[in-house]
């Protein structure tokens, strides 16, 4: 059994693809269903893996840069689609929406296609990343608010 894929100089690197994947797997539901809504109603596919939910250890490293320890395990729902060109579209978006994982991997199918890929760059994830944006600034800006300063104030018997 051969799998039907393109191999075509215009199709995405991979790190554009894991840039708009990393957005569409952070993007919140409503966002996605949203500003997708007019461009997959009319996509028709099959199912390569349906939508389900899983666990994934999530890793973290001491201080960044440290060795690596086992954080613990996060919920996350997956799908595997291919259109009737062949081409495969894979999303993974964290918690249980399987609607959420359905949509990123249709777009994330349709957004190898050279002919769509401009005006859905254009219409869903340059949105979803603004939005993404403003949303780690309000974060920051809610934590710097919380910021509490410790200081000593010298005294006169202590050397400077």
């Amino acid at each position: 059994m051969t799998l039907n894929t393109k191999i075509d100089a215009d199709l995405p690197t991979t790190p554009q693809r894991a840039d708009w994947l990393g957005i569409l797997s952070r993007s919140h539901a409503g966002d996605l269903d949203a500003l997708t809504a007019g461009i997959v109603a009319a996509v028709s596919f099959e199912w390569l893996r349906q939508p389900h939910v899983g666990l994934v250890m999530v890793r973290g490293r001491a201080g960044g840069t440290g060795q690596v320890f086992n954080l613990g395990e996060m919920t996350v729902a997956r799908a595997s689609i291919r259109l009737a060109d062949g081409t495969l579209g894979h999303g993974y978006v964290q918690g249980r929406d399987k609607r959420q994982a359905q949509l990123a991997a249709i777009v994330d199918a349709l957004l190898q296609q050279p002919d769509r890929h401009e005006e859905i760059i254009a219409k869903v994830i340059e949105p979803l990343r603004q939005t993404e944006q403003a949303r780690r600034i309000e974060k920051s800006r809610k934590a710097a608010s919380t910021k509490v300063e410790f200081f000593t104030m010298v005294r006169g018997e202590n050397p400077a």
